[in-house]
């Protein structure tokens, strides 16, 4: 993969690692983050051999999310402009920053994020996007963007909701506050609690090689569908499966299953995961 200097890549079998690498200023995004992120998922999607991928970050911190004096210095004359001009083009860089968390949302590769310390604004941002989350027992949690009065744009409004329900949504986005690990395990927002940050990357990569031993076609359809029936009448999101599994139930997989139940054997799906 190309080296970016935001981000680091590490490779184990078939799961790929995406650490947050600026750790001296606690993982707080710059532009190369919001510019680089969904160059780095579209190589993790075209790379066959990656089946999942973990998103962790290095030093204390997980994200303090956007670096707001860097960001202004970059675009202090679009955040300020007075005409309709400007407007638009901030209105396009927003659109344009949304990228590459759409990016592991819309992902047809699982992903999952691993939490320590502060994950605030962007960073929870980011986590909402991924499809399992982990945090270490000293992870706090904030939707911080009422505190410095901008209205959170990147998709923690969007998403949350459908992970925490809308009534802690809207507590965490009209205080501002922090949440410790517990609360969020309550909430639903996270899923496991660890004591630390090695314990967190165990834990992540047990349950990201689990998920690479799946058949791949079928890891691809589950997102799918889960991601199609955010939002959807019960009756479309069951006409989707069904769509789908009539279009791609009969697999080489599949027919591997079918022969590991006749003769009393599991099968043995995507046998280099196993390595």
């Amino acid at each position: 993969m190309k080296n970016y200097p935001f981000f680091e890549v590490e490779i184990q079998r078939n799961v790929a690692i995406l650490y947050l690498n600026r750790p001296e200023k606690r993982n707080a995004m710059d532009w190369s983050f919001w510019r680089d992120l969904p160059f780095v998922i579209e190589e993790i999607n075209a790379d066959p051999s990656i089946h999942v991928f973990i998103i962790a970050a290095r030093g204390k911190s997980f994200s303090t999310g956007l670096d707001l004096t860097n960001f202004f210095a970059e675009f202090k004359s679009v955040v300020q402009g007075e005409l309709g001009d400007s407007r638009e083009k901030l209105y396009e860089l927003v659109l344009l920053m949304q990228k590459g968390i759409n990016a592991v949302y819309d992902s047809k590769k699982p992903s999952i994020a691993l939490i320590q310390k502060h994950c605030i604004g962007g960073g929870l941002d980011l986590i909402s996007a991924c499809d399992i989350r982990y945090a270490t027992e000293d992870a706090s949690f904030s939707l911080r963007e009422a505190k410095v009065g901008i209205v959170a744009d990147m998709g923690s409004l969007q998403r949350l909701p459908a992970i925490i329900g809308q009534g802690n949504t809207r507590e965490l986005a009209l205080t501002g506050k922090d949440i410790d690990a517990q609360e969020a395990f309550r909430m639903g927002l996270i899923t496991k609690i660890t004591k630390s940050d090695s314990e967190l990357l165990e834990e992540g990569l047990k349950t990201a090689h689990e998920i690479a031993e799946n058949p791949t076609i079928v890891i691809r359809g589950v997102k799918q569908v889960l991601n199609y029936g955010v939002n959807k009448s019960l009756d479309d999101a069951l006409n989707y499966v069904a769509v789908w599994n009539a279009g791609m139930l009969d697999t080489h997989d599949f027919r591997r299953a079918i022969q590991g139940f006749e003769e009393k054997k599991r099968p043995l799906f995507n046998p280099s995961t196993r390595k």
